[in-house]
């Protein structure tokens, strides 16, 4: 391979690495953050322990999640030289902010979470977890605003033989860039309601810590329904950006090949990429892909036959991620929902069969996210800017493959490491339950004052 797909090859392993802890984070910190509120509002040392517990499990997460990220952005400056070169007064700038600001709020706030237990009073304590959540929602919206400005670039001028800005506030307010943030954010939310309600059902399974553990399900369960209906919404809206800004896309997530007004949406599809048509296509709907893309039946949908061969992304990955990422969407919903119904009373302890699947479904939302990267980022190919800049041209001039791959092996193998590391420690500490000292939880909650 050259140096172009070993680059490609090396930033999509560390890309889909990071975002393994990036949703969980993003998720979990509001749930904690919930969970010691609920303790400073009622002095229950239930609370308290169910905060200590869950709260141990999003550091392990946070911590491995922050070495993972430094790695990226190295890349931009290391592999994509061209890029940084032609694009980076734009693309730096949010990514500048999200460092000196929101990153800097996390991690001084999160230290003092981690270290304030008994040092500053009970309100303090939960407002810096607090600070902590919304740090890490807000590192979420800078970087995806700088993604949201490669998949739909506004506010710029080509001048000086490089991409420069013009306009701070279109950035701000790209509607790509935004739509892009919350459906991403709230799929994080997802991520964090399936952990926290598979590792509590493993303990109900097994009749450990009842109280604490039906809790937390149920508080997962509400928090997991409204965030999956919300990935629904969100993600109505954002499909409506991708079809107006990037048609090419649209077209291979749906495997669209001719041109038509009215476009029907079939459940089953199968491309034929060699032929440029669909050897399959059963159980259509008359107007609703159109609908779906722009909220009217009779709107005409771009093909792919369109656009020039070379300028068409992947279509089989595109149109399969897509496929999947949707349909573990709407099954989300379906067991959220089961989730909470089931979560009343004490039907909940003696669910056994559901209890099991809630344990085993607990991958699927992190598996769906991973899709959801692959249909942005394939998606967009062949540009790395969309219809400024391809992808060919931004890979590093002063690199060799032989570089390249070096990089990626150290990458590969360290990652390798980390994801040994944070599946024993989170399987580990999962397993053993909160803290039983109850002695220890009450000393605390006398230590610490209002």
């Amino acid at each position: 391979m050259d140096a172009l797909a070993l680059s490609r090859l090396q930033f999509a392993v560390t890309a889909m690495f990071h975002f393994i802890f990036v949703p969980l984070t993003l998720g979990l910190s509001i749930l904690v953050a919930y969970m010691e509120s609920r303790y400073v509002n009622t002095n229950d040392a239930m609370y308290l322990k169910m905060t200590k517990f869950w709260g141990k499990l999003f550091l392990i997460n946070f911590a491995l999640g922050v070495v993972t990220g430094i790695t990226m952005e190295f890349q931009f400056g290391m592999n994509w030289a061209e890029y940084s070169k032609y694009v980076g007064d734009i693309f730096g700038t949010p990514l500048a902010i999200e460092a000196t600001v929101a990153f800097f709020l996390e991690s001084s706030f999160i230290g003092l979470w981690i270290f304030g237990w008994n040092r500053v009073s009970k309100k303090v304590h939960a407002l810096s977890i607090w600070l902590v959540a919304l740090a890490t929602n807000m590192s979420a919206l800078w970087i995806l605003l700088a993604n949201g400005w490669m998949q739909h670039p506004v506010g710029y001028v080509l001048r000086n033989g490089r991409a420069e800005m013009v306009d701070f506030v279109a950035l701000l307010t790209n509607t790509y860039g935004l739509s892009k943030f919350f459906h991403t954010v709230f799929s994080g939310y997802v991520v964090a309601a399936f952990f926290v309600m598979g590792v509590s059902a493993y303990h109900i399974l097994r009749k450990g810590h009842l109280p604490l553990f039906k809790a937390s399900f149920r508080m997962a369960a509400v928090f997991g329904l409204a965030s999956s209906l919300l990935v629904l919404i969100s993600g109505d809206f954002h499909g409506i950006q991708v079809a107006g800004a990037q048609p090419a896309k649209f077209a291979a997530m749906e495997s669209v090949w001719n041109t038509q007004k009215a476009a029907p949406l079939h459940l089953i599809v199968v491309p034929d990429v060699d032929n440029e048509q669909n050897s399959v296509e059963a159980i259509g709907f008359p107007g609703l892909l159109s609908f779906l893309a722009f909220h009217n039946s009779g709107s005409e949908i771009k093909g792919l036959k369109e656009f020039k061969k070379e300028d068409r992304p992947p279509v089989l990955p595109t149109f399969l991620s897509f496929r999947a990422m949707t349909g573990l969407g709407m099954f989300f919903i379906l067991l959220c929902l089961i989730a909470v119904i089931v979560g009343r009373g004490d039907r909940l302890e003696h669910s056994n069969s559901f209890l099991n699947l809630m344990l085993f479904a607990l991958p699927l939302p992190y598996i769906a996210a991973q899709f959801g990267w692959i249909v942005a980022e394939v998606g967009r190919q062949p540009w790395i800017v969309y219809g400024v800049m391809k992808t060919s041209d931004a890979v590093s001039k002063a690199v060799s493959p032989g570089q390249v791959m070096g990089s990626l092996i150290g990458f590969t193998l360290l990652y390798g490491l980390l994801a040994f590391v944070d599946i024993y420690l989170l399987t580990k500490f999962a397993k053993k339950g909160p803290d039983d000292d109850l002695s220890v939880l009450a000393a605390s909650s006398r230590t610490q004052g209002v």
